[in-house]
């Protein structure tokens, strides 16, 4: 088996709690996670040279291939998800989980090769509304479930805005049955109330620990604490076929 780190950390476009934008903040914080894949809200990506392209600046910093899933326009570029990754890349596709007149909103499912053995690694950011997020759901568990076509484990990670137990700890209980607790306080980042922040996993991964990571400056960087899962990969034997799916990927970076 192999052992992976995953991590789902909501950046708030790189402010923290003292209203300061630093990248480089947030890029030591990630770095203390040391994750083989992590999920990312609330990035802003502008077209232009970093720092102001998060995501490249992020992924440059710390040696890690992104892919962005847009939700929104955001001056010359874009808002929204972003996986950052050590893993080789096979392919992404983003969905759309917007609802009616509200913030756009989206999940983005990035396939990653762990030594021959696809991985799906989905990243959504929900809504704040309870019948917003209510249908989100139920379109999220949709698109999660049409990857059973592909093989191998998945993964979800994200900010789900359930402020107390309600659709999402309902729906993805039931799609993820690891009997690992999931459920632990990561918002607000200094005196975190709320279990907002979240990884589920497949029973075909092995979970070992599950926690959020409380440091000096991650109670700093952003509103949001991140939240780590260790778990062990058992691999199948590898395709025949390459494994290429979903949208075309952007250049390496």
């Amino acid at each position: 088996m192999t052992p992976l780190t995953v991590a789902s950390y909501n950046i708030h476009r790189g402010v923290g709690l003292d209203r300061r934008l630093d990248l480089e903040r947030i890029g030591e914080v990630i770095a203390e996670l040391a994750p083989d894949v992590v999920g990312l809200q609330e990035v802003i990506r502008e077209n232009g040279l970093a720092p102001a392209d998060q995501a490249a600046y992020l992924a440059a910093t710390l040696g890690m291939t992104v892919v962005m899933g847009e939700t929104r326009a955001h001056g010359t570029g874009a808002y929204g998800n972003a996986v950052l990754t050590r893993l080789p890349v096979l392919g992404s596709e983003r969905f759309d989980l917007s609802r009616g007149a509200r913030e756009p909103r989206g999940c983005l499912r990035v396939d990653l090769d762990v030594k021959g053995t696809p991985l799906h690694v989905f990243n959504c950011h929900l809504g704040l509304g309870l019948g917003e997020r209510r249908e989100q759901v139920q379109l999220l568990g949709g698109f999660i479930r049409a990857s059973e076509r592909l093989a191998g484990p998945r993964v979800l990670v994200g900010d789900f805005n359930e402020w107390h137990r309600g659709p999402v700890t309902r729906g993805f209980r039931r799609e993820f049955s690891s009997p690992m607790r999931r459920m632990r306080r990561t918002h607000p980042a200094m005196f975190p109330l709320f279990a907002l922040d979240r990884i589920y996993w497949d029973v075909e991964l092995e979970g070992e620990e599950f926690h959020v990571h409380q440091s000096r400056l991650s109670r700093l960087a952003s509103d949001h604490l991140p939240v780590v899962a260790r778990l062990r990969l058992r691999h199948r034997p590898p395709r025949v076929t390459p494994y290429v799916t979903g949208d075309a990927l952007p250049p390496a970076e």
